[in-house]
């Protein structure tokens, strides 16, 4: 996404206040004919530019807790996830399905069944076999295997702890906050991302951005006062980055 550091934007919004400060201080002699140009335009995009920003920072706080909230969620879901495939093992249900239970829970812990092949000492320059990564540690991920966990075991009616919380409705009552949490992920990531583009394009479209309007009042000024004169030397001084 198009963006510099925060203090990058704060700082161009910043040194905007000064800008208008400045053009507001030349009194009449500022006048320019481009009413984008205009003192009032100019303290509207400053406005603008300045609610642009807290957007997105709140936008960010919002997306900040709810990545924290799904750490919170998820935390402990390997070692439920192996007391589960134990407590399924001691259910007296069939090898078969243990097997089963045990190939979703090496999922969930990023396992192998097997280990890796090791090199030859016999010839150490062989390529190795190839393997492909058995990771799948994404919250997507986890929270697939976790319901295909939940979907194993309640098809199966040996599966009747007496742990409550390895009971049939406290691990659906785990999957659902699971996907609540994901989903408010997805969600306020889709806002805060918005948030940047739109303040993005108020300070940087090419045109009517904030740093572009910024040059022009620089060149307007430099018209009206020439290269050398003070006034320019004040607005040229302050710096205007675009990402």
């Amino acid at each position: 996404m198009p963006s510099t550091s925060e203090t990058g934007h704060a700082k161009n919004v910043a040194n905007f206040q000064d800008l208008i400060s400045f053009c507001t201080g030349y009194g009449a002699a500022y006048n320019p004919s481009n009413t984008r140009l205009s003192l009032a335009q100019l303290t509207a995009l400053y406005t603008l530019a300045q609610q642009k920003l807290a957007d997105v920072k709140t936008e960010k706080t919002a997306f900040d807790n709810a990545t924290n909230e799904r750490v919170i969620i998820f935390d402990g879901l390997k070692q439920l996830a192996t007391r589960i495939t134990n407590a399924f093992a001691a259910s007296g249900t069939t090898d078969e399905a243990v097997k089963d239970v045990q190939t979703i829970n090496r999922k969930i812990q990023g396992a192998r069944a097997e280990k890796l092949p090791e090199p030859d000492p016999a010839n150490p320059g062989a390529p190795l076999p190839a393997s492909h990564s058995v990771s799948q540690q994404s919250y997507d991920n986890l929270l697939d295997s976790f319901s295909s966990l939940i979907t194993t075991l309640s098809g199966n009616p040996l599966y009747t702890p007496n742990e409550a919380d390895l009971q049939m409705a406290a691990l659906q009552t785990k999957q659902t906050s699971m996907q609540t949490a994901t989903t408010a992920v997805t969600n306020t990531y889709t806002d805060y991302s918005n948030a940047i583009i739109s303040r993005d394009e108020k300070l940087y479209d090419e045109e009517t951005g904030l740093v572009a309007t910024a040059g022009d009042v620089k060149k307007y000024v430099k018209s009206i006062f020439s290269a050398s004169s003070p006034e320019y030397a004040q607005v040229s001084g302050l710096q205007f980055k675009t990402p």
